[in-house]
């Protein structure tokens, strides 16, 4: 009886996987090649955590799509969204050892590869589509940014996003004070630890699989995140209310091994870094558009929208006085400085 029953169990097992297996596949199959990629002489494994339905992460099944064409079929960019290839710093570390060659890492993830990345999460100084399009068009700035990475092999060579940071809440949040009753999840990132603490509000570090178990049962009671993430993912079924804080773009950082870069034929590579540039600065124009829809979408669903005054940014500014003076020393002073004056131009 007792065999039956544990065999059972492994059977009922077996077939939730699955069928979780069988979910997780078929959209997947939406965003196949319409191409056979096999007899491609050279293969670009390029990695993200996200869902391609965010314009930030679709980007990639762009660049596979452009690259192919117009490389005649030589260059295969075989792009693997929905973390299929393991977590942010599994792949980091798969990339420093060359199992793969690229990835679009999260910028709250990005900080751990090298500290000057971290740059683009501290609040308010790369805090707007325009702030982020000067960012990457000027080369001063953006040039330290991408050989920041080099001593580990890696080079940033664009960036996409997945839109602006703010607070979705399950209470209404219109000022400093009702947010400190608050208890918010942020990324599993120093520098975002660092911009909370000194903030003085309650967060919760923890694994994105986790939020939304942790909503539901009240564990957190707000989200530090995008419109464009919380209403695709389905996070404002819970959290009705939002206030746009706007004190960080959410990034996508495309990051490729130096090494494989410089073995590609130089026409190749040429071809790969035009697209991926051009696709990249196309994509980040459809942010700025996919997060007003989004907005609209999520406020159409009854979702309450807030805005800081001007005072009450201003004293998110002042608090976050010591992580500035912390990530300079990491990032270097001259850089930050360069980046502030610059961008606040």
């Amino acid at each position: 009886m007792l065999k039956r029953l544990l065999l059972l169990s492994l059977l009922i097992c077996f077939a939730l996987a699955s069928g979780a297996l069988a979910a997780d596949k078929k959209p997947l199959a939406t965003w196949s090649p319409d191409f056979d990629p096999s007899g491609a002489e050279y293969t670009y494994l390029l990695s993200n955590v996200s869902h391609p339905s965010i314009e930030g992460v679709g980007v990639g099944l762009r660049i596979r799509d452009r690259v192919w064409r117009e490389s005649n079929g030589r260059l295969y960019v075989d792009f693997r969204p929905l973390s299929q290839l393991g977590g942010e710093k599994d792949v980091m570390r798969k990339m420093k050892m060359g199992a793969i060659q690229g990835m679009m890492c999260s910028s709250v993830a990005a900080a751990n590869l090298s500290p000057m990345l971290g740059i683009v999460n501290l609040p308010y100084v790369v805090d707007s589509f325009d702030k982020l399009d000067k960012f990457r068009a000027t080369p001063e700035l953006f040039k330290p940014f991408s050989e920041c990475a080099l001593p580990v092999g890696i080079r940033v060579v664009d960036i996409t996003g997945y839109g602006t940071y703010g607070w979705a809440t399950t209470t209404p949040v219109a000022n400093l004070e009702q947010a400190a009753t608050v208890n918010f999840r942020i990324a599993q990132a120093p520098v975002n630890a660092d911009i909370y603490k000194a903030w003085d509000l309650k967060f919760t570090a923890l694994p994105w699989p986790d939020v939304p178990q942790a909503l539901q049962t009240g564990v957190i009671t707000g989200l530090d995140h995008s419109p464009i993430v919380c209403n695709i993912t389905k996070k404002f079924e819970i959290a009705k209310y939002f206030t746009e804080v706007n004190y960080a773009q959410g990034l996508f950082i495309h990051m490729i091994s130096e090494r494989w870069l410089n073995k590609l034929p130089e026409d190749l590579r040429a071809l790969l870094l035009k697209v991926i540039s051009e696709e990249s600065a196309d994509t980040r124009q459809r942010t700025r558009d996919q997060q007003q829809q989004q907005i609209a979408a999520a406020k159409a669903t009854g979702v309450t929208f807030y805005q800081l005054s001007a005072e009450q940014k201003q004293k998110l500014v002042d608090l976050a006085a010591p992580v500035y003076k912390r990530w300079q020393e990491k990032i270097g002073a001259d850089y930050l400085k360069k980046v502030q004056q610059t961008l606040g131009e």
